[in-house]
């Protein structure tokens, strides 16, 4: 988006009367019934309503007097010129104004010019995972697993639309009430979903899954407990030793976080190709190559679904292919793919447990629209799934793999599994819950893939001498 047009969509547009759109008539205006003496001490609006008018008039000043030239990727000298404008605008408008007062309205105004407006502070704050835009006036963020209603508000639905715009604009895509639905990303990798009226009631929803600027590692997710070293060096073996490995579990689970971890373990020789709706994975190694859908133009034509992604990074000679979630008709390409010489390939899908995984696997298939009997799909899912890693977000917020789970075959018209590990709770400290991925006591028949490739856990491991 070019500075010219990032201005124009800063100018604050608030009608009379609007929310923030006018300075409150005082006590005592005749026409204006004064409020009980119980409430005046409570209301402070018009004092929150006066520094927002001053914020807005100041801000309409720095945007008129900066050059519309000014090239936008060059943060500092915008940044510089906004500084200047500022100051100047103070001066000359003689406004007392604390230190604190005037670098939070700097910030504010800098953040509508060049930034995401209200919500950047939300997006620098490191420990904020999620944030949840319910119209205007209404801003929610996840912190620590725990939802927080925050005191962030937009001026109306017209700012927080822009903001969706400015979102949307540098990918190529939009939204209208022709097309009410949008899923984007950030620069940063965190991924977006926007939907507007008529579809939302209550104004534009903007919903921010956030990822961390240097991606998550494996001592990260120890730290959070996500998972324990032990079980963390099992997964390394599996990926190693190119098993295909579902990563399945509810919504914010942290699905992608760990398939993201999980990757990071295929070694940097290799070839890898993700399919992504927006892409989110940040992957290190040297070789990767990222493939991301595109929605249809305005006239409704050009789509290119994952599905069409898969198909086509078979033809680009991967080592592995990584689909960041499957949830429709790709899941056979991807089934496909693992059973015709692509071992060592990952996805992620929703569901309730392992089984439900499987279950879900069967169900997308058949969303391929491939007439095939379900034994056939049963046979392609059991041979092409080795592992199932299952996450749950626990009541205390925390995330964790509740169930590592080995496919093992099919047993008459039924996919034979095991779990290999499964998440015992213990007891709850200070509301936190305790527990450990305890083994079954089962060694899992892909061992032997290990020891021929020259990968030794140790005896114990799985919970035998």
């Amino acid at each position: 988006m070019s500075l010219l047009k990032r201005i124009e969509s800063a100018r604050p547009g608030v009608a009379p009367g609007a929310p923030g759109g006018g300075p409150s008539a005082p006590p005592g205006t005749p026409g204006v019934p004064s409020a009980p003496s119980g409430q005046r001490l409570l209301n402070q609006a018009p004092v929150r309503e006066s520094l927002r008018e001053v914020k807005f008039r100041i801000q309409s000043r720095v945007i008129q007097d900066l050059d519309p030239k000014l090239d936008l990727a060059n943060q500092v000298e915008v940044r510089r010129q906004i500084e200047e404008i500022f100051g100047r605008v103070i001066d000359e408008e003689g406004l007392a104004l604390t230190r604190a007062e005037r670098v939070r309205m700097l910030e504010q105004i800098t953040d509508e010019i060049i930034g995401l407006g209200p919500m950047e502070p939300l997006l620098r704050d490191e420990t904020v995972t999620e944030i949840m835009v319910n119209g205007p006036r209404q801003v929610y963020i996840e912190r620590a697993g725990r939802l927080e209603l925050t005191n962030v508000v937009f001026q109306n639905d017209d700012h927080v639309m822009r903001i969706i715009d400015r979102i949307i604009a540098p990918i190529g895509r939009r939204i209208d009430e022709s097309s009410p639905m949008v899923d984007a990303r950030l620069t940063d990798g965190s991924r977006v979903n926007a939907i507007i009226p008529p579809l939302s009631l209550i104004g534009p929803v903007i919903t921010v899954r956030k990822f961390s600027a240097s991606p998550f590692t494996v001592d990260d997710l120890i730290r959070f407990g996500t998972s324990t070293p032990e079980m963390f060096d099992f997964l390394r073996a599996c990926v190693e030793a190119r098993l295909n490995i579902f990563v399945s579990g509810g919504t914010g689970s942290g699905k992608t976080t760990t398939l993201n971890v999980l990757s990071s373990f295929i070694p940097n020789d290799e070839r890898i190709i993700t399919v992504e709706d927006a892409a989110e994975l940040q992957l290190r190694q040297e070789h990767v190559v990222t493939l991301e859908s595109r929605p249809p133009n305005i006239e409704g034509r050009g789509a290119v679904p994952i599905r069409e992604l898969v198909r086509n990074c078979l033809r680009m000679r991967p080592d592995r292919i990584i689909v960041g979630e499957c949830r429709g008709g790709e899941a056979l390409d991807m089934l496909q793919a693992m059973n015709t010489g692509h071992d060592g390939s990952m996805s992620t899908g929703h569901a309730n447990s392992p089984r439900d995984m499987l279950a879900r696997l069967e169900t997308m298939v058949l969303m391929a629209g491939v007439d095939l009997p379900l034994r056939a799909i049963r046979e392609q899912v059991s041979s092409a799934v080795d592992l199932i890693v299952h996450q749950s977000r626990l009541k205390d917020g925390t995330r964790r793999i509740v169930n590592i789970t080995e496919v093992q075959g099919m047993e008459g018209d039924v996919i034979v599994m095991q779990d290999v590990f499964v998440w015992e709770q213990t007891g709850v400290v200070e509301g936190k819950i305790q527990g450990r991925l305890r083994p079954t006591g089962i060694r899992p028949k892909f061992v032997e893939k290990f020891e021929v490739m020259g990968i030794h856990l140790p005896r114990g491991l799985f919970g035998f001498a």
